[in-house]
């Protein structure tokens, strides 16, 4: 590279970073919502939701770094554009596509990051924080006793509550205890109560209340008036299997389906469409920095601003993304929408870079000259 490539280059990286950290920042906002409900009802530890949160970004990045891609070569070229840096450089014969140089190299490496990240980091980190999800579901599925329902805390035992107090207290508890064998069911009946995590497990503390048990074999009822009373609750569930998504599995798994799996063997369709987009989403980081370079260095610059051709830019990526998105829903049950896929990824593609590289404006010429009316010559 040269001093101004590097130059370019340089400005373009802190760009793209600063794009694609705040985007993630929103992301991760707004992802970071879908898990707090489940960390607080479950009573997990606040590393589970963190944990949780950042699993779920990587997917979003084949999003945000097209995007922050586009952001920045937008910006840069603009403001190069509005200090007249642009201008100096073409006027010692940089061509469009020698102006364009740094920010190609930049989005060929963001494509490269995103295919690591689409192939393998992503699949990986959505599979791990679905199974992260399940054990946490089955670790505290038995604490989370909902308002005004019999809630099933294991095997044996039912538990109800009246109410639930913002400082996490249960209110009006009735709890039916019937793990052992061996021991005749009793049915305990309290005002108040609190869930604890103790060494040896989860335990819920009653006051104010009554345990009852009935004797089969003497017909008598006993009663125990307490003030206090523990209740130890049984062990979680075990983790249910799941079958994986495609958006869970690898390049590998998806290419390689189980054919012992019956569910596998039904999908495969969805596992090659997913395949497609694994390796066509990276790629929209190219198309969207040539198109945003081909809109502000091919033709005349204004120094007073380039409004109109940014919105250009701006409008033509969010159409290209927008039916990207939904030719990729149409495509797991038609081909046209494969087909559309790659339409709306490589002729923008293709487009942008003949417009980049000079061929286009020999070719204008040619066609101009060859279509150019002979004069008469003098008589």
């Amino acid at each position: 590279m040269n001093i101004f490539d590097r130059y370019i280059f340089k400005n373009l990286i802190i760009a793209t970073v600063f794009v694609a950290v705040t985007l993630a920042v929103v992301v991760f906002l707004t992802q970071s919502l879908k898990f707090l409900e489940l960390v607080i009802e479950s009573g997990a530890s606040s590393s589970a939701f963190w944990i949780l949160t950042l699993l779920a970004l990587p997917r979003f990045f084949e999003i945000i770094l097209p995007l922050a891609m586009m952001a920045a070569t937008l910006f840069l070229y603009n403001r190069m554009t509005s200090d007249s840096e642009l201008i100096v450089v073409r006027s010692v014969g940089f061509a469009p596509f020698q102006l364009a140089r740094p920010a190609i190299t930049l989005a060929l490496i963001v494509t490269f990051i995103l295919l690591g990240i689409t192939m393998y980091v992503a699949p990986k980190s959505i599979s791990t924080m679905q199974h992260m999800r399940e054990v946490i579901k089955a670790q505290f599925s038995t604490y989370l006793f909902r308002e005004g329902v019999f809630n099933r805390a294991g095997k044996g035992m039912t538990v109800y509550i009246r109410q639930r107090g913002e400082d996490g207290a249960l209110y009006g508890l009735m709890i039916h205890d019937s793990r052992d064998a061996n021991v005749a069911p009793s049915t305990i009946l309290a005002k108040r109560g609190v869930l604890l995590s103790t060494e040896e497990g989860y335990q819920v503390v009653v006051y104010e209340g009554s345990r009852q048990e009935y004797e089969q074999e003497s017909g008598a009822l006993k009663r125990l008036n307490f003030e206090t009373y523990t209740i130890d609750l049984p062990d979680s569930d075990p983790v249910r299997q799941r079958w994986a998504e495609p958006d869970e599995r690898t390049i590998f798994e998806l290419l390689n389906p189980d054919p012992s799996v019956k569910r596998d063997l039904e999908s495969v369709r969805d596992f090659q469409i997913e395949a497609h987009r694994r390796v066509l989403s990276p790629l929209l980081a190219l198309t969207f920095t040539l198109i945003s370079c081909v809109t502000l260095l091919i033709g005349p610059i204004d120094r007073r601003g380039q409004t109109k051709r940014i919105l250009i830019a701006v409008t033509a990526v969010v159409v290209i993304q927008g039916l990207y998105i939904a030719c990729y829903n149409i495509a797991r049950n038609n081909s046209v929408g494969l087909v559309l896929m790659y339409v709306l990824v490589l002729l923008p593609l293709v487009v942008s870079a003949f417009g980049l590289s000079g061929l286009s404006e020999k070719w204008r010429r040619s066609v101009l000259y060859n279509h150019e009316p002979e004069t008469e010559g003098a008589s």
